[in-house]
């Protein structure tokens, strides 16, 4: 029948419509239900636009540095309607892919408000409220997450933003504060600060970025110093009052001093919460733990037929453990035979800010919380000649190995390029490397790259280049 199918998808960000693909190769009818942009916040307004915004903002640092590499400019300016322009214009042309590839894979797209109405029966209402119903053996929930509003310090859309009006401006501000210091905030931040504006960034727990590795975190901080932002660290906001143009914060410090600073604008990036209403979760019995919808190791809800992928599904939030779950939910439904659940500890996080953060498995700290003894690492970037020549110097690599096995546990990069290169780490970490394999490894010359050779050759005294 028309309206039913083997598998259908609610949502279409990177974990859905990549299920979704995943699925039709298998050769499962596959839909799925959007009542949005194909792509979800990642394409449209997450991950990819937010990326295309911090380009605009390196080819600005590149122009304020121009004297370094020989050239001189006179009255360099950006416009940041344009900025904003071409940062939209790319999350279109995403957009219009995922539209490309349902088509390709003969997937059926149903545009409209998903509710699961009984078992394996979805009820989409259409924006002109015509309501259908659709059938399925296999539901698979990727409707995502949205930001967290703190109480009181609710955003409203101009004087406090979220994610989604920091990305357009309607012009740009002299000054502001950020909320939370994770990837979202310090992303944020570091646009605005290298677009000049004035940045205070405010985190309640003792350091920014604080799911990273110590000694990582500290480095970033350094430079983010460095670049003129003021971090404020063991702080917490607790209250707002709102001007015409302006917001007056009040912070809280760890010992109970308060203090205010007066911003043009206020970005609140103090985490997610999942889109878990209106789903209809509770009449099927769905169990939903603190926003976020409880699952088995392949993406499988307490409920038979019905999977959750995703933000929805918890942390780590990031776009490729989504898809990275949505291809595993699909191939348990399908069965597909030797199917790996997902291992948190093989996922790559990556933060876009200046300079760039990245990692892969435990922190130092965490190895040794597990009783691991461990050997690490450090190799700094001011002794590769590639980071010289490109006049990139500030960065750090930094392995954990367990000192019996010689297992690679973790890696942890600040600098340069670290989103593209943990890449390496992370295909180490899959394939259980011994600090042997990659001593090994023949790292090319000369690359960035190989300040993650030299990390692993100092975590046994024999680093080369310093």
């Amino acid at each position: 029948m028309a309206d039913t199918f083997d598998v259908i998808v609610i949502g279409s960000g990177p974990g859905g419509y990549v299920a979704d693909i995943r699925a039709s190769q298998l050769g499962l009818k596959t839909a799925v239900v959007e009542r949005e942009h194909l792509g979800g916040i990642c394409l449209n307004w997450g991950c990819i636009p937010t990326k295309a915004l911090l380009r605009s903002a390196d080819v600005w640092h590149t122009l304020q540095h121009l004297k370094d590499f020989g050239f001189a400019a006179d009255n360099p300016r950006f416009d940041i309607e344009a900025v904003v322009k071409r940062s939209r214009g790319v999350a279109g042309q995403l957009s219009n892919g995922v539209k490309f590839l349902m088509k390709k894979n003969k997937i059926t797209v149903i545009d409209g408000t998903a509710t699961l109405k009984g078992k394996g029966v979805v009820s989409v209402t259409a924006k002109d409220n015509k309501v259908t119903d659709y059938t399925a053996t296999n539901i698979i929930l990727a409707t995502g997450a949205r930001a967290r509003a703190l109480p009181g310090i609710e955003a409203d859309g101009k004087l406090v933003w979220t994610y989604k009006e920091a990305m357009v401006p309607p012009s740009m501000p002299e000054s502001l504060l950020v909320i939370g210091s994770g990837a979202i905030g310090i992303e944020f931040a570091s646009f605005y600060r290298t677009l000049g504006a004035d940045v205070t960034v405010v985190e309640v727990m003792d350091r920014v970025l604080p799911v990273e590795d110590e000694e990582i975190s500290a480095f970033a901080a350094k430079q983010f110093k460095k670049q003129g932002m003021t971090l404020l660290t063991g702080t917490t906001v607790t209250k707002l009052a709102k001007g015409s143009d302006n917001v007056t914060v009040t912070l809280k410090a760890k010992d109970g001093k308060e203090s205010q600073v007066t911003v043009d604008r206020v970005i609140s990036a103090v985490g997610i919460v999942g889109n878990v209403e209106n789903l209809g979760l509770e009449a099927l019995g769905v169990k939903v733990e603190k926003t976020h919808v409880v699952t088995d190791k392949w993406g499988a809800t307490n409920v038979p037929g019905i999977w959750a992928i995703g933000d929805l599904a918890g942390a780590p939030w990031l776009a490729h453990k989504a898809s990275h779950e949505g291809i595993i939910a699909v191939e348990r439904i399908a069965g597909v035979k030797g199917v790996h659940p997902l291992d948190v500890t093989k996922i790559p996080g990556c933060t876009y800010c200046t300079p760039q953060v990245a990692s892969v498995g435990l922190t130092e700290a965490a190895a040794k919380a597990k009783g691991y003894e461990v050997k690490v690492g450090r190799f700094p970037f001011i002794g590769n000649g590639k980071a010289i020549a490109l006049g990139e110097t500030d960065g750090l690599a930094k392995t954990v190995f367990d000192a019996k096995t010689g297992e690679l546990l973790g890696a942890h990069m600040v600098g340069p390029e670290v989103t593209e290169l943990i890449q390496g780490y992370t295909i180490a970490r899959t394939l259980e490397a011994t600090e042997a394999d990659l001593m090994t490894s023949i790292f090319p010359h000369p690359t960035i790259s190989e300040v993650m050779g030299e990390a692993v050759l100092d975590a046994y005294g024999r680093v080369i280049h310093v």
